[in-house]
């Protein structure tokens, strides 16, 4: 809030020409403040310009009971991406949940005169216990895991949840094999639930730029159930739609699968982490010893020195092999051990070397020589029988 004054008249006080403006500004702490309303008070009048219109006013209100504070800059890139595709994902969900549900609850015989109340309590809890029991041998075998692979899990986590519900929706087709079916569905979607809740955590995470963890989660929550509204009234719609009609049904369900597996592979690929892990470090050591700072090597063959540059090798990587050339045939005449001196010497004092020349006015920019015609690309992985 900004405030500013006019004062006027004899022996400092005030006469009828004294104003004040007050300016409000809006803002959260993590995005750039603007000016939202003006005030303007005199001795004789009171004047108000609000800035903005009123609907703007409203949808910022209702944008900030879905987004954390301070968005976007308080989040990662990779934030809105992720979301937009995760509640497509979740409204597909629970679409399909309301057709997997009806299913279930028709095989157990839900508005039958033969079904007794006792006789479906007992199914019912034997596919919760059955669920329970699973989410507990899945964390205890898993748990340590799901941080260090949370794009795989979150995969996993739905697919399960996807075989879970086409379980459910194949339990009136076996009624004789009733009881198992509905354990196998409530067995996959306890993977779900296990693995799905601690990766979420771990993108949290990721997500929290501002350290802003709590206020991510709960934001998540919001858009979350409104996912679930949204597609529980959906499936509802669809449910009533297609009742009785056994191949729509199954083609509703089987389309919006493809779709949810479609989303859920575009939110994993959107996602930029930045821990390592197994999978991460192999890929960027490959890259960098592909396409990094490793852009030359050396071979020593009969008293001499040969330079391989690769094709991405810039001016400054061809002045530095050949330093490094330089400083392994000096070993050579010195050492067994001459790579590994000669690299030694590489890291501890080509920097020092080239600072110096620097210091003493040499350009040490590239180093003039005849042009490289030829250059190298290379390839790491495991011999071969035909490369041995």
């Amino acid at each position: 809030m900004d405030i500013e004054s006019s004062r006027s008249g004899a022996h400092g006080e005030p006469d009828a020409a004294a104003w004040v403006t007050v300016e409000e500004w809006g803002g959260s702490s993590g995005s750039a403040l603007s000016r939202t309303a003006v005030l303007t008070a005199s001795a004789s009048s009171l004047a108000s310009n609000r800035f903005g219109s009123r609907w703007g006013r409203i949808g910022s209100r209702v944008l900030g009971a879905f987004v954390p504070e301070g968005f976007p800059g308080s989040v990662t890139p990779d934030y809105v991406p992720f979301q937009m595709w995760d509640t497509l994902q979740g409204l597909s969900t629970y679409i399909r949940a309301m057709l997997s549900t009806q299913a279930l609850l028709g095989a157990i015989g839900v508005g039958e005169k033969s079904a007794t109340v006792i006789g479906a309590t007992f199914q019912w809890f034997l596919r919760d216990l059955t669920g329970m029991l699973g989410g507990i041998l899945f964390a205890f075998y898993q748990g340590s895991n799901l941080d260090s692979n949370a794009k795989m899990w979150r995969l996993v986590a739905d697919f399960m949840n996807d075989l879970g519900m086409l379980m459910d929706l194949l339990s009136p087709l076996f009624p004789s094999s009733l009881i198992i079916i509905m354990c196998l569905g409530s067995l996959s979607r306890s993977f779900t639930g296990v693995a799905s809740g601690a990766t979420r955590a771990a993108l949290t995470q990721h997500f929290a730029l501002a350290n802003n963890a709590a206020d991510i989660s709960a934001k998540e929550g919001s858009q979350e159930t409104l996912a679930t509204m949204s597609g529980m009234g959906l499936g509802m719609l669809l449910a009533h739609v297609t009742r009785g009609h056994d191949l729509v049904v199954w083609v509703s369900f089987l389309s919006l699968t493809i779709f949810h597996m479609y989303a859920n592979y575009k939110a994993v690929q959107s996602l930029s982490l930045s821990t390592l892990n197994y999978e991460r470090t192999s890929i960027l050591l490959q890259y960098f010893m592909e396409h990094g700072e490793a852009n030359y090597f050396l071979l020593d063959k009969d008293g001499s020195v040969c330079i391989f540059i690769h094709k991405q090798a810039v001016a400054t990587d061809v002045l530095k092999s050949f330093v490094h050339g330089l400083v392994l045939a000096r070993f050579m005449q010195k050492s067994k051990s001459c790579h590994t001196e000669a690299h030694q010497w590489m890291d501890e004092k080509y920097n020092t070397f080239i600072s110096k020349l620097k210091v003493e006015g040499y350009s040490t920019e590239r180093l003039l020589s005849h042009s490289i015609v030829w250059k190298a690309h290379w390839v790491y992985g495991p011999l071969d029988e035909k490369t041995k």
